[in-house]
């Protein structure tokens, strides 16, 4: 039996016998099952049971998966994979911007669904929960940058930055909540007195930005705050 640590996740979806095949395709690889129909009996799950993952479908009664998805960011910071019938582009964005941290669409291979278990466990477990570091990486919601690497990961994927967006990166990510004016990052970043900095760091935070966020205009992580700097936002 793969070694899960007897992991508690739980499922949620209004059609039974849809938890009932990923509840057994779970077990079996010695997961704990716990199963909710409805955005509200998940939430009651959430608030009263020991859980280390969710996966939960966008359409249901009483409370839909994206309601119930908001609620729980409010409060837990766990793995969270949305399932649903929906496969549109639109649809997965909305679920990521709103807290989830994968999306699969239905119909979809048990063993699939499996892996992404498994990854986001991963990610969350052994790279350390929300806003901690190890001695190789530093993890801010969905971000991951990895310090042995050099490499900034959003949502598991690899992001292409150059040499000096990875610099800035791993500036702000290694003192999330701290507000850097453009000059302290230019001097730092590119070792020389910061003359005009303002345009040359604006320029490098908005590549990011349209690298890293969801929806750029309205950035979750890379934020300006005005007259002050630059910030990587707590999550």
């Amino acid at each position: 039996m793969p070694d899960t640590d007897k992991k508690t996740i739980l499922v949620v979806d209004d059609d039974r016998e849809i938890v009932r095949a990923i509840s057994i395709t779970l077990e079996r690889e010695g997961y704990s099952v716990l199963k909710a129909y409805d955005g509200l009996e998940a939430l009651d799950c959430v608030t009263s049971r020991d859980i280390h993952l969710i996966i939960i479908d966008v359409m249901m009664p009483r409370l839909d998966g994206l309601s119930a998805v908001m609620k729980i960011r409010e409060k837990k910071n766990l793995p969270i994979i949305i399932l649903s019938a929906k496969g549109e582009d639109s649809d997965k964005i909305i679920g990521l911007s709103m807290g989830a941290d994968d999306y699969i669409a239905k119909p979809f291979n048990p063993m699939e669904l499996v892996a992404r278990v498994k990854s986001q466990l991963r990610r969350y477990t052994s790279l350390g929960d929300i806003n901690t570091r190890s001695d190789d990486c530093i993890v801010n919601g969905r971000l991951t940058f990895r310090l042995d690497e050099h490499v900034l990961y959003a949502d598991g994927e690899p992001v292409k930055l150059t040499a000096t967006e990875t610099k800035i990166v791993e500036l702000l990510m290694k003192h999330p909540g701290r507000i850097f004016p453009a000059e302290e990052i230019y001097s730092l970043i590119w070792n020389e007195p910061a003359y005009s900095a303002e345009n040359t760091v604006m320029v490098h935070i908005r590549r990011i930005r349209e690298k890293i966020e969801i929806n750029p205009s309205e950035p979750e992580y890379l934020k300006v705050v005005w007259g002050l700097g630059y910030e990587i936002e707590k999550h």
